[in-house]
């Protein structure tokens, strides 16, 4: 009998002891895992100084370097105020934009961004909405490349038809009207497909060069008069785009000279839309070269202030031309 009684007390004490080792346990996982989870969040505060796709590059508020962040179909963005909050298009986020990226470091350092937000101050603004319009825009222009290509295949169709009725012989003047029409047709065809394939063909009507200081990204009274005069002598150029290209010295490390170009693109990008009144629609994203495409040898401090520069480039499309000549052509 006191056997059993000696076994009924430890199968009773058994479960006891397993519950306690779990309590005591539990702490130690969800610390563990908690600690796990804090490591991966990330988050950033600061400024766009350029984009290459779905990756952005933003200038920490913090520390002042750069941050890798990547952008995917599955990233909210959005601007954020007191009286709204309103879902962005990813064209929204440009250089010059200061933006919040929340999201997990990855392997490679980077942050895979989950939310992304900005302030609806004047500048994000501007250039969110003026980005939402060039989206827009491109989508219209897609769809009218389209209907010109439809334009194209029902000429060539025409054109075919007309050669049959020819053949068939069903009236030397009533094929003559049909070669008329489709040669007026082939001509205004023509015409358009020549004016979409010219869109990428820019001709450089005036250009200005804006110099720094070494190890700067300010505009000093120089480089802001010659933007000035470079904007006001071009403002009645009919559909300018303006091309914005940093460079450095060979002073520094790649790395950095890469990021300095960056930086003064941006700064003469910004310049441009808040003191010389360039939309920001008519800015070519800017861009950095860092210490490539020298513009002197860089032997001697002369040669390489002439390198820390910023070469801003006025851009008319051969094909914009070219709208009165099609109207023109057509029957």
């Amino acid at each position: 009998m006191k056997l059993g009684s000696g076994r009924h007390i430890r199968f009773a004490i058994l479960p006891a002891v397993c519950l306690y080792l779990l309590a005591a346990m539990a702490p130690i996982a969800v610390a563990e895992t908690s600690h796990v989870a804090k490591a991966r969040k990330a988050k950033v505060t600061g400024t766009i100084t350029s984009r290459d796709g779905n990756t952005v590059n933003i200038a920490d508020k913090k520390d002042g370097l750069t941050k890798i962040v990547n952008i995917t179909d599955s990233t909210q963005i959005h601007r954020d105020g007191f009286w709204s909050d309103k879902t962005m298009n990813a064209t929204a986020l440009v250089p010059g934009l200061t933006v919040t990226a929340k999201g997990v470091t990855n392997e490679q350092g980077q942050i895979d961004a989950k939310n992304v937000s900005f302030r609806p101050d004047a500048f994000a603004i501007t250039v969110a909405q003026e980005q939402q319009i060039i989206a827009n825009k491109g989508a219209a222009g897609h769809a009218q490349t389209t209907a010109d290509q439809g334009v194209a295949n029902a000429a060539t169709a025409q054109s075919s038809a007309n050669q049959a009725q020819s053949t068939a012989d069903q009236g030397v003047a009533s094929a003559q009207i049909a070669n008329s029409a489709a040669a007026a047709n082939a001509v205004a065809v023509q015409a358009v497909n020549k004016r979409v394939s010219d869109l990428g063909d820019y001709t450089n009507v005036a250009s200005a060069g804006v110099y720094f200081a070494n190890n700067s990204y300010k505009l000093n009274d120089n480089g802001k008069a010659a933007l000035n005069e470079l904007i006001s002598s071009n403002s009645n150029v009919n559909g300018y785009r303006v091309e914005i290209a940093g460079y450095t010295s060979n002073t520094g490390g790649a790395k950095y000279n890469q990021r300095l170009s960056e930086q003064r693109a941006a700064a003469v990008a910004q310049y441009l839309r808040e003191n010389a009144g360039v939309p920001m629609w008519r800015i070519v994203v800017p861009a950095g070269y860092g210490e490539t495409h020298a513009a002197a040898s860089n032997d001697d401090s002369k040669d390489r202030a002439l390198n820390r520069r910023v070469e801003v480039r006025i851009m008319v499309s051969k094909g914009l031309q070219q709208d009165s000549q099609v109207a023109s052509a057509r029957p």
